[in-house]
């Protein structure tokens, strides 16, 4: 079959990388895609958004499925416009990707049907959102409530820098009409747990748990970015948290947006903090998480075509989802100066050489290729992907291969994954 992917980031070129393994597989395709993808699939000239341009080369190339990977054409509608066309897609439909973008929604959403997340409070302007901060204690988080590219989140730890992202988001706009509204909420204290699950509207099937780091720099530091790396089993994440989360979110969520009449099909991602209560929500994702997919995939044993039909047809209590019972560590190297103004068009050196060594894969997410050569051209550069036995033995195995690539001005942390003293 012939499989269209939409994104061109570190999670497509996962998702790309897995597809490529199965034997029902005859070409893939990526919309844009990036030079690493373009070494497994035929990258194609349609921007990730372009809704009838990703359906015109569907139909007229006679690809039998659409993965849509990145939350903005998912939020557009994307997933609604192909299925209008008799396109086979993957993804969830407008009115259930909703639940990322809107934080507004899916805040309301988990007060409304009882899902354990933080207290909060919507603003529609300034003026009561500063006023209403006056009162509060701090740290506080403050929320646009649409799509930002993973940074319209601030953790304020006084009034003034509060005041500060009120303004910027709601009178600067400096995320655009994602800051018409805001959520201002309680900040909670706790590690956080990444764990996305495959859903078909029916029956929820959770992947295997992952941890995210956010900040930009060692100790988690830095500004907030969209991921700096990985690691994937959790150190935290017992079996039974996972069955009081089973219980208490995920099969609530599932249920909550069928009442709304938002059946929500495709990768849900759940974005928890374990709380000295328990676990909670601290967001809902639409789609496969970044760079949590590229330590997730390499651990999955069942093909993922089959996964995708089974949740398209609303069929995935039939199948079988089995992973393998190892250890992933994905190691983000960025361009210097991320996630603020960064340099493009730097020569990257030594991908060859890192994966040679044995369970090391590099996941591009901004490069291309010009004149042979590669190039970085974005703020995550790659993730250098290492699988091993045992989470420390990955997490050196991706720190060598780190090692042997190089391009002006990389940034990345020294600490991902690290066991905590």
């Amino acid at each position: 079959m012939k499989i269209l992917v939409v994104g061109g980031g570190g999670r497509e070129h996962a998702i790309v990388w897995k597809l490529a393994q199965s034997p029902r597989v005859k070409k893939i395709y990526c919309a844009p895609g990036n030079g690493g993808i373009s070494k497994l699939a035929e990258c194609i000239p349609v921007k990730a958004t372009d809704i009838e341009g990703v359906a015109a080369f569907a139909l007229s190339n006679g690809i039998d499925m659409v993965m849509v990977a990145p939350d903005d054409p998912l939020a557009a509608g994307m997933v609604d416009a192909l299925e209008a066309k008799g396109i086979r897609a993957f993804g969830p439909r407008k009115n259930a990707a909703v639940l990322e973008s809107s934080k507004v929604f899916s805040k309301d959403l988990m007060k409304k049907y009882g899902i354990p997340t933080a207290k909060y409070e919507v603003f529609e302007d300034s003026e009561h959102a500063i006023e209403y901060l006056r009162h509060q204690s701090f740290p506080i988080v403050v929320k646009a409530d649409g799509l930002a590219l993973g940074k319209g989140v601030v953790i304020a730890q006084g009034f003034d820098q509060a005041q500060e992202a009120v303004n910027s988001i709601m009178s600067d706009k400096v995320f655009g009409k994602a800051g018409d509204k805001l959520v201002i909420e309680e900040f909670l204290y706790g590690p956080e747990v990444s764990i996305l699950a495959f859903t078909d509207g029916k029956s929820v099937v959770p992947m295997v748990s992952s941890q995210d780091h956010k900040r930009a720099n060692d100790n988690d530091t830095g500004l907030n970015t969209g991921g700096m790396g990985t690691f994937s089993p959790s150190r935290i994440y017992t079996p039974e948290m996972a069955e009081y989360c089973m219980e208490n979110i995920y099969k609530p969520t599932i249920a909550a947006m069928n009442k709304e009449n938002r059946k929500f099909k495709g990768v849900l991602y759940f974005g928890l903090i374990i709380t000295p209560q328990g676990p909670k929500v601290l967001e809902y994702n639409a789609r496969f998480g970044d760079p949590e997919t590229q330590v997730v995939l390499p651990r999955l044993k069942t093909d993922l075509v089959d996964i995708f039909d089974a949740v398209i047809d609303e069929k995935l209590a039939s199948i079988n989802i089995e992973w393998d019972n190892n250890a992933a560590v994905c190691v983000i190297m960025a361009s210097g100066g991320y996630p603020e103004k960064y340099g493009t068009g730097l020569e990257i050196t030594g991908i060859k050489a890192a994966e040679k060594d044995y369970g090391i894969i590099v996941f591009h997410a901004g490069t291309k290729y010009d004149n042979g050569k590669l190039l970085t051209s974005g703020g995550r550069v790659l993730g250098v992907t290492a699988v091993a036995s045992t989470l420390d033995d990955a997490r050196a195995r991706a720190y060598e291969g780190v090692g042997k690539i190089s391009f002006k001005d990389m940034h990345y942390r020294k600490d991902i994954g690290i066991k905590p003293s």
